[in-house]
């Protein structure tokens, strides 16, 4: 439903009140006032999947997907806005970065693991909603800079190999 000249923010995960898609949306819906052309794509389901589905109706709801159909959907976005309060590791900022997206995310989990704000996308203070959607705009506003973070993002990702994660874990 994107089509070539569209700006495609990509989110991945659980539709569920946990994962604090409001934030999402209110970066969106800001986005989308400075610029018609771009557009959210929803890849996962849960619980709030149909009270989403009614209250956005210009979002791509792309279901459940995986192995190449997945990676087809990350290679398609061009950020990767991620507002989850409640992670652990979080596979979908590897996944992310591997796919050469700017990942933006709270300083906390993976993210704060593997994002290095202004290098390969930007962590913002945990649970800060305004500098969250403040920072998505300045992405729309310079793809440019977003998109040679997302080329970096992809040297982040070529660097988490086993051999490394292993050797961080003996280290510590």
């Amino acid at each position: 439903g994107a089509g070539p000249g569209d700006t495609v923010v990509l989110h991945v995960g659980r539709l569920a009140p946990e994962k604090n898609l409001d934030t999402l949306l209110l970066a969106f819906e800001a986005m989308r006032r400075q610029s018609s052309s771009v557009r959210l794509v929803l890849v996962g389901d849960g619980p709030l999947r149909d009270e989403l589905r009614a209250r956005c109706p210009d979002v791509i709801f792309a279901g459940l997907r995986s192995g190449v159909d997945l990676a087809t959907h990350y290679a398609s976005g061009d950020l990767f806005l991620f507002p989850s309060l409640t992670e652990t590791f979080g596979n979908v900022t590897p996944e992310a970065l591997a796919s050469g997206l700017p990942v933006l995310a709270y300083d906390y989990a993976a993210a704060a693991q593997l994002v290095k704000t202004g290098v390969n996308g930007a962590c913002v203070p945990y649970g800060d909603r305004a500098t969250f959607v403040h920072q998505a705009l300045a992405w729309a506003e310079d793809l440019v800079t977003a998109r040679a973070m997302g080329a970096a993002a992809r040297e982040t990702a070529l660097g988490l190999d086993w051999e490394r994660v292993v050797r961080q874990v003996e280290a510590a």
